[in-house]
């Protein structure tokens, strides 16, 4: 999707039906809405999502769609910590049959070709990944295209773990899960070194930790176009 099909998109406000929440580990949640008949989007996309039950500060923030179109539904998973902000009370608060409003869908972060794949996910940026493989799973891996994800999470819960490995053994995409940066990055190294400029890097998590994995990438000579992130700005 275009500059000009996003700036469309961000102006189109739309309410989704609250339907149901869980919990994917100790402070991960997941939330279910409705989809709209005319609400379409790429699995990868992220959307801004507005509190509309009771004022809060700063009511709006954006959270990639954690399922996938063939899911038929809005998912968003979102990390709440113990001291969490006024927005992320007012989603815990939510109950069947509150709404909130969404603009977009918008963003790049989606596989366009058969180009060998390198998907990063650090933390709660395996949400937009759910979205990209389970859309995977259900069109079915065309051509074989070679598909691997590097899961990194220092705490290790890895939220979606079950269902990524059931996605994995259907569709043959290799998963592996990490705890440290230095084995995340031995990783990373392995996939550049066989498939250099002729791979995608997908990376999505905290903001610092996606530049740092784009710049040592661009160092290894992986062109910028190559690389696309989703970062994540803060989890409050």
């Amino acid at each position: 999707m275009g500059f000009i099909q996003d700036m469309v998109a961000m102006f189109k406000k739309r309410e989704l039906l609250f339907l149901s929440s869980s919990k994917e580990a100790d402070d991960v949640y997941t939330f279910i809405f409705e989809k709209d008949k005319d609400l379409n989007w790429q699995a990868g996309q992220y959307g801004l999502f507005s509190i509309t039950h009771k004022k809060v500060k700063n009511p709006t923030k954006p959270f990639s769609i954690a399922s996938a179109p063939a899911e038929n539904m809005i998912r968003l998973t979102m990390r709440i910590g113990d001291n969490p902000s006024e927005f992320k009370k007012a989603m815990l608060e939510l109950k069947q049959g509150m709404t909130v409003k969404m603009s977009g869908p918008v963003g790049a972060f989606s596989i366009q070709d058969n180009s060998p794949s390198l998907l990063i996910a650090g933390g709660i940026g395996i949400t937009p990944i759910r979205s990209i493989l389970k859309q995977i799973e259900a069109e079915g891996n065309r051509n074989g295209r070679q598909i691997q994800l590097l899961y990194l999470d220092s705490q290790k819960s890895f939220p979606y773990r079950e269902e990524l490995d059931a996605i994995a053994g259907r569709v043959s995409i290799r998963i592996t899960y990490l705890d440290s940066r230095d084995d995340l990055n031995g990783e990373i190294d392995k996939f550049a070194g066989v498939h250099k400029d002729s791979g995608k890097y997908f990376v999505a998590g905290p903001k610092p930790l996606v530049d740092s994995i784009s710049d040592n990438l661009q160092k290894k000579q992986i062109p910028k176009g190559n690389i696309k992130k989703d970062a994540f700005f803060g989890y409050s």
